[in-house]
């Protein structure tokens, strides 16, 4: 894990920084809740990262290390709708809006480009962060709508997925140290 979070930091420009914070654990979720079935999956290999100094954020999830109660929910999502052999992976780069590198918890906005199955849209949103010398923690809660990107529900199973998934994101950073 700590390799993807080098490329991140190595392929995204804007956080350069010595006040920046690399993820040391993740946890996403993503729950579809529809009339015949609901949906669940856990991704906890997703790389984060945060520039104190000026709010400037960036994330990335491997697609395909989404856990699901059931192998075969796992095998529809990969190859019918995210098609995660093509878009590996979902991705944010973006800042926090108002920053203030002052220790403590508070809610906050954030807002840039979310990109998931190819597609990129402007995404925006509100959540917690707890930043303190040692840590900064991350949490949000926020709608997708899977028409947004491009991510096509066919008729036949029109009732089992959601138009719209409800995502949970918790990122817990440590400052990055370069060996």
């Amino acid at each position: 894990m700590k390799k993807i979070s080098l490329i991140i930091i190595c392929t995204v420009p804007f956080l350069v920084s010595a006040q920046r914070f690399i993820n040391d654990s993740s946890y996403v979720r993503f729950f579809s809740e529809a009339p015949l079935e609901n949906i669940e999956a856990v991704n906890i290999e997703g790389t984060a990262v945060i520039d104190l100094s000026n709010g400037q954020v960036a994330f990335s999830i491997p697609v395909k290390s989404f856990e699901f109660e059931k192998s075969l929910m796992k095998e529809h999502f990969n190859e019918n709708y995210l098609e995660s052999d093509k878009y590996p992976k979902a991705t944010f780069r973006g800042k926090i809006g108002n920053w203030s590198n002052v220790p403590g918890k508070r809610t906050v906005s954030v807002s840039g480009d979310m990109t998931i199955h190819g597609k990129t849209n402007p995404f925006g949103t509100e959540g917690d962060i707890d930043v303190s010398d040692k840590k900064v923690v991350v949490k949000a809660v926020f709608p997708i709508a899977v028409a947004d990107y491009k991510i096509r529900i066919p008729k036949a199973v029109f009732y089992n997925i959601a138009e719209v998934v409800e995502v949970t994101a918790y990122f817990e950073l440590v400052p990055y140290e370069k060996n």
